[in-house]
């Protein structure tokens, strides 16, 4: 089974699995490079619990989408949303697979992709997806974990992404801008 199939995301958010959460510094990062949203629309591409799309909802202004491809994961952010305004909308998809029609929006001023990109199998492919509901001058927010950052011998060395697919994901932009925090990279990609 390949690790970017709805069955094998959904087995783990089902079991109770969860993942880093999203941190002040990585929220400073985000409203330097993405801005206030002024209710344009945005994308989260493999929202999870919802964190990040929350964040750009009710802090960053933004009319945020959370897509999914485990139910289980949609249900959890669903069931997080606290705040007394109306939240971001959560849509259960395979961004990689899923009609990109059916998406609410046919352009995003903002798409974000939080350790979500090194378990992408096909990255040419959803990088083509990602242009095409990207607006014009709009970004694509992508926080990964880089191998290098880790020791050989280390078997978590795999959960972050070489050198290629580094050159890979920031070809083809007007403007690249990155921030590190720890072993996770931030890149501002604009069209």
């Amino acid at each position: 089974m390949a690790t970017a199939s709805a069955a094998y995301w959904e087995r783990l958010w089902a079991d109770g699995r969860r993942y880093r959460q999203v941190t002040g510094a990585e929220t400073t990062l985000l409203a330097k490079h993405l801005g206030p949203g002024r209710r344009r629309p945005a994308l989260d591409i493999g929202s999870g619990d919802g964190a990040l799309a929350r964040h750009l909802h009710h802090r960053l202004g933004y009319r945020a989408t959370g897509i999914d491809c485990a139910p289980t994961a949609l249900a959890l952010a669903a069931a997080q949303d606290a705040e007394a305004e109306p939240g971001p909308v959560w849509q259960l998809m395979d961004f990689t697979s899923g009609d990109l029609g059916e998406l609410l929006e046919p352009a995003y001023a903002a798409v974000t992709c939080r350790l979500v990109y090194r378990w992408v199998d096909d990255k040419p492919a959803f990088l083509d997806r990602v242009r095409h509901v990207l607006a014009p001058g709009g970004i694509l927010w992508v926080v990964t974990e880089l191998a290098e950052r880790r020791e050989d011998t280390d078997p978590l060395k795999k959960l972050g992404i070489t050198g290629a697919d580094v050159e890979f994901l920031t070809a083809g932009w007007s403007v690249v801008r990155t921030a590190d925090l720890d072993l996770l990279r931030c890149y501002a990609l604009q069209l």
